[in-house]
């Protein structure tokens, strides 16, 4: 892991980063609440044959905070930054879930530094207003009552029951990469959140390859929601992954590094 300086839009940046591998470039985009320790399995396995890129956003994991309320654009900002100073003038990018929603904020303001899009466990939509009141609430919960109060109140929503009955392990190092964040940086992710715009329409203009995937028993973007992105996107395929959540990645690694490296290989 090594520290990276960026510039982006508000004032430079110290992220926490991890670079390895050689070959095509391929950015991971980790999800709400976590840290780049979502994708270790992801690095192992790809870097093998690609350059794998992941980093901690602004004020997670060892990354450094700046800000109380990471909008979107912002965080692609960031990714652009990140990208500036490793060298990478295009890659592959993944997202998963918050990460998904940093991918089409990225793809909207820089479509042609994309060469293919991962699209998983995410949506489209922007939230409700039922939406925007639960993560105003989960701000206040981590402010008041900090992260782990947080990943207590998640954990059941993140996985699939199979895996938290089968695979506790899994439980428990979500729940500490959740509870090793700042309470200030979950709070000011879910208002970042909370305030996204609604990328429906952007869907029909993404021209690159495009993967989407996700948990079968995904309850926070479902595959209904997965196919409702792949049939509106012009050259995207789609893989459900079985006995799986909101992490797929984590639930089921083999799984999803197969799906991934398979859509690699084709590009």
């Amino acid at each position: 892991m090594k520290k990276i300086r960026i510039n982006s839009i508000d004032s430079p940046l110290e992220l926490a980063c991890r670079d390895e591998g050689a070959g095509q470039p391929v950015i991971f985009l980790h999800a709400f609440p976590l840290s780049q320790q979502m994708w270790n399995e992801q690095a192992a396995a790809l870097s093998q044959t690609n350059r794998v890129i992941t980093f901690d956003w602004r004020g997670f994991g060892e990354s450094e905070l700046r800000g109380d309320r990471f909008a979107m654009d912002l965080l692609a900002e960031d990714l652009a930054g990140l990208m500036n100073e490793i060298g990478i003038d295009r890659a592959v990018v993944c997202g998963l879930s918050m990460g998904g929603y940093a991918a089409f904020a990225f793809y909207r303001k820089y479509a042609d530094r994309v060469k293919a899009l991962i699209l998983a466990d995410t949506r489209a939509g922007a939230d409700n207003e039922e939406g925007k009141r639960a993560r105003l609430e989960m701000a206040e919960l981590a402010l008041q009552s900090g992260a782990s109060a947080v990943a207590d109140r998640m954990i059941h929503r993140l996985l699939a029951p199979v895996t938290l009955q089968n695979k506790p392990a899994i439980a428990e190092r979500v729940r500490a990469i959740i509870a090793g964040n700042r309470p200030e940086t979950i709070a000011a992710a879910q208002r970042g959140m909370a305030e996204r715009p609604d990328s429906t329409e952007l869907l029909a203009t993404i021209s690159c390859p495009t993967l989407i995937i996700v948990g079968s028993d995904d309850a926070l973007t479902s595959p209904n929601e997965a196919e409702k992105m792949r049939d509106q996107i012009s050259d995207a395929g789609l893989v459900v992954i079985s006995e799986a959540g909101h992490l797929s990645n984590l639930e089921q690694p083999d799984d999803f590094n197969r799906a991934v490296a398979n859509f690699l290989k084709q590009l």
